[in-house]
């Protein structure tokens, strides 16, 4: 009886909340972060930067107007189209070789970015498994994780990356390899902290009890809770790993020349900045840009889906 007048409550309400025509539907949660998407502003203005940055990158070959390795020595170190010498044919001038500098930046936004993204990438997919692993498994595997954290963070990681690539050479898959070994521990530990606390969860319980293997209630009710966490590292890092190739490219020990990358055309313009300043400043500045936009972009990503973790 019970039962049935309950039952008879609840359709009442459902009908009175239809024929209502005050009545409002609380919004979802993906119109709630379409909502924080469309009133951050860091958010788009970093995310369009970037997205900017990867298409240019993307389509160098057809955006750059020159070779990027042609030599012209009848027009090098002409300067940028805002000094009084310069010639919209090089709005960046050229450089010492008479290289397009523009076309140089260009195509080193393909080097500096590739390296940025896949060596961030790849250190997700393994501190993530890790992580996941450690934090939901317990025992014996979480102490063989926290173990080689650990290890990790005992290492100095510059230094080691450092010694990797003098001595394995600085090609572009050893600089992705090398970065992604620099920064796996940070997803490890990152998902390990909530993976153990999703676990904890009534849905994770009931997955359980209805007889879900372990991978499915891995990827099916855990990884997706994760996926929050996982994309706003990875953005933090990939400004990380580039700043740090252009470390090791200035240092003589990342990109060869004459292969363009951001880091490669700030050593190359040191020989000239007290001359020509415009070889350091135009990469330095387009470094600093590109690594406050992915960090604002993934600041929004942060602010967006999960606006509790805000300061």
């Amino acid at each position: 009886m019970a039962t049935d007048q309950t039952s008879t409550a609840a359709a009442a309400a459902t009908a009175a909340s239809d024929t209502d025509p005050f009545h409002v539907e609380p919004p979802t949660p993906w119109q709630l972060m379409g909502r924080r998407a469309g009133a951050h502003m860091g958010f788009w203005i970093g995310g369009t930067f970037v997205l900017i940055c990867a298409l240019v990158a993307i389509f160098a070959p057809v955006i750059a107007p020159f070779d990027p390795l042609a030599q012209d020595l009848t027009r090098r170190l002409v300067p940028p189209v805002w000094d009084e010498k310069g010639t919209w044919t090089h709005p960046f001038g050229t450089d010492k070789f008479g290289r397009d500098y523009l076309s140089r930046l260009i195509h080193g936004g393909q080097i500096s970015l590739g390296i940025g993204f896949l060596s961030a990438l790849i250190a997700a997919v393994i501190g993530s498994i890790l992580g996941m692993m450690g934090g939901y498994f317990g025992g014996r595997v979480d102490a063989v994780v926290m173990y080689l954290v650990n290890a990790k963070l005992s290492l100095p990681g510059l230094l080691v990356s450092l010694a990797l690539v003098a001595v394995f050479g600085g090609s572009f898959i050893v600089l992705v390899l090398v970065l992604a070994f620099l920064f796996w521990d940070n997803y490890a530990v990152a998902l390990r902290s909530v993976t153990m606390q999703i676990r904890a969860q009534d849905f994770v319980a009931a997955a359980e009890a209805i007889g879900a293997s372990r991978r499915r209630i891995i990827l099916s009710e855990i990884l997706p809770n994760l996926m929050n966490q996982v994309i706003v590292i990875l953005t933090l890092e990939i400004a990380l790993a580039i700043l740090i190739e252009a470390t090791l490219s200035f240092l003589g020990l990342g990109i060869k020349p004459p292969t363009p990358s951001w880091g490669v055309l700030v050593a190359e313009g040191r020989e000239q900045m007290f001359f020509n300043p415009y070889l350091i400043t135009i990469p330095g500045v387009t470094i600093f840009l590109v690594a406050i936009a992915i960090n604002m972009m993934g600041d929004g990503i942060r602010d967006i889906t999960a606006p509790e973790g805000r300061n």
